[in-house]
């Protein structure tokens, strides 16, 4: 079969079912399938008053005799027949007392508003690493990929968005010959490999291949994300859930000690910050400027949250720019003892610096570096032992090693202490715990950055926001803080999470 016909046959399916979803044609009345690489459609009205059986037409029958009075009173009668054996069966359904509920449809997926089928795949065999093999129905739609048993009762569901797909791989090809060495693997950004195995005859990979690259990856296809297909009407609009604004009056801000300015309305100040900012009320714009010279892509110390009672504040920024020469910056001391002096309660200053010692010198040779407690009066400098993104992503392929596709019980401890992760975990946690403690018990105000600020330095601060402010722990509020702590202040979740223009893995 060429491609095209394949395509061809493949997309008819697709119409067809999309056809029965809404309520046409039922799978009783015509039904679609594939014998020998062959397409034929049978038309099935049940059996006639005479015992006549079904009729089956081949594609090349349909081709010759689709302008034929006898092939149209055929389908008609088969139709007409079947109509009325459906009117038949609604007609004592509600003469009874409760109806008996319609079959199931195995091959039913539930689809989101704006979710289409975009390919389906039959007899595919899902390799789960637990629990064994599992023969059923491939569906791909633009957003999900969705895979339903045949073989098990309740049947095995299987619902993978496809946005957690990094890479796709086909396993075989026209030469395999072993039991399930032909099929389509998945690598997925949560730790999942997911399996499955096609039969060749049936043809069926490449086209739901080519699905899972398009869908998964649609902006190198110059295609919009489903997001943006997403017709899901919801009861408030989540463009407006930040206003930062009104979070800054919420925490009783601007007061006498800060104030709110639009410096950023350009994002020329610093392209990774918001527009709208608050600092400290003593110093000018032309002070914000100089300070951003010092910091790394100009992200200046602005307040995250203020005491309601102490007025102790959580700052965050980036790295000062010291370099090996050990450069100062006037301005930039004389901003933060602004932030020193805006807290009545405490006479020191805390700057928790989520690096490692050793990771914060060497930053030096590259013009980074961090404050001198010579130079900065009151304030003293901790550093956290949280390692970079690339330590981070090195634990977690180790993690992934030891839990998939298979866990070593009797070595499960040992095997969790190599990777470090608990070890990571740890750190941020009790980092977090760190700041809230100087903040609630000690009353002193707080500077935290790492390097650029905007990966360990949110993991920080939001979760010491969440120990000190209950309104964090809500619904809203916590919807309010990822919006404020994390993308409003430039996290790169894109890049975190792989959304790239090429298909490659991490």
């Amino acid at each position: 079969m060429s491609a095209a016909s394949e395509d061809r046959r493949n997309q008819e399916i697709i119409d067809y079912e999309e056809k029965t979803s809404r309520g046409g044609a039922s799978p009783d009345e015509l039904s679609i399938h594939t014998e020998t690489g062959k397409t034929s459609t049978s038309v099935d009205s049940g059996p006639s008053p005479s015992g006549t059986p079904r009729s089956t037409y081949s594609e090349h029958d349909l081709a010759q005799r689709s302008d034929s009075p006898e092939m149209s009173l055929d389908l008609q009668s088969s139709i007409s027949a079947s109509s009325e054996n459906i009117a038949s069966t609604e007609i004592k359904s509600t003469q009874g007392e409760e109806p008996e509920p319609p079959p199931r449809k195995m091959d039913d997926i539930p689809l989101l508003a704006g979710e289409q089928l975009q390919a389906r795949a039959r007899d595919v065999t899902y390799l789960c690493p637990y629990t064994g093999p599992s023969r059923g129905t491939l569906s791909v739609t633009n957003y999900k990929l969705f895979f339903r048993s045949i073989d098990r009762e309740p049947p095995f569901i299987l619902a993978v968005p496809l946005g957690v797909v990094t890479r796709i791989e086909k396993v075989g090809g026209a030469t395999s010959r072993g039991e399930n060495s032909y099929g389509i693997e998945l690598f997925c950004k949560d730790m999942r490999n997911l399996r499955f195995a096609h039969k060749q005859e049936n043809h069926s990979r490449r086209i739901v291949c080519e699905k899972l690259q398009i869908f998964a990856f649609p902006a190198s296809h110059k295609l919009l994300y489903f997001a943006f297909h997403n017709e899901e009407v919801y009861s408030e609009n989540g463009w407006t859930t930040y206003d930062p604004i009104a979070e800054y009056k919420r925490q009783g801000l601007p007061n006498e000690c800060w104030r709110i300015t639009r410096i950023n309305e350009s994002y020329e100040l610093a392209d990774t910050y918001p527009a709208i900012l608050c600092v400290p009320s003593g110093a000018s714009d032309d002070d914000i400027q100089q300070v951003a010279h010092f910091r790394s892509r100009g992200r200046i110390p602005v307040i995250s949250w203020i005491h309601p009672e102490s007025h102790a504040t959580i700052t965050r920024c980036a790295q000062p720019l010291v370099g090996v020469g050990g450069k100062r910056s006037k301005d930039d001391e004389k901003y933060v003892q602004m932030i020193l002096d805006s807290n009545p309660q405490s006479h020191k200053l805390c700057i928790m610096d989520a690096r490692p010692n050793v990771n914060a010198v060497a930053n030096k040779a590259k013009g980074g570096g961090y404050e001198s407690e010579d130079d900065y009066q009151n304030a003293e400098v901790i550093f956290l032992d949280i390692h970079n993104i690339h330590v981070m992503r090195e634990s977690l392929r180790k993690l992934k090693e030891i839990c998939f596709p298979s866990i070593d019980d009797s070595h499960w401890l040992s095997n969790i202490e190599s990777t470090h992760w608990l070890e990571h975990i740890k750190c941020i946690i009790a980092g977090a715990k760190k700041i809230a403690d100087k903040v609630e018990s000690h009353k002193m105000s707080v500077i935290v950055h790492c390097s650029d600020g905007w990966d360990r330095t949110a993991q920080l601060t939001g979760l010491s926001l969440i120990m000190l402010d209950p309104y964090y722990r809500t619904i809203k509020g916590f919807e309010v803080l990822v919006e404020k702590e994390w993308l409003s202040f430039g996290h790169k979740f894109a890049q975190v999470i792989n959304i790239r223009l090429q298909n490659n893995a991490l």
